[in-house]
């Protein structure tokens, strides 16, 4: 696992030269967030398609 550091490093040089801070921002809360989905999924599970899709049309049905 790369540290938080090198994960930046990664980020910026895939980003291109004239983008703005806000763009930087941007993607470092997408990766944060991205990082946080997959911890949640990683301790509580996940659903799978058919498990989605049950629930959802429980919840249109209503």
């Amino acid at each position: 696992m790369s540290t938080a550091k090198e994960e930046v490093k990664a980020l910026l040089d895939k980003l291109p030269d004239d983008c703005s801070l806000e763009d930087v921002q941007y993607h470092l809360y997408v990766v944060e967030k991205i990082h946080k989905g997959m911890d949640r999924a990683e301790k509580e599970g996940v659903l799978s398609q058919d498990e989605v899709e049950k629930k959802l049309n429980k919840w249109i049905s209503k």
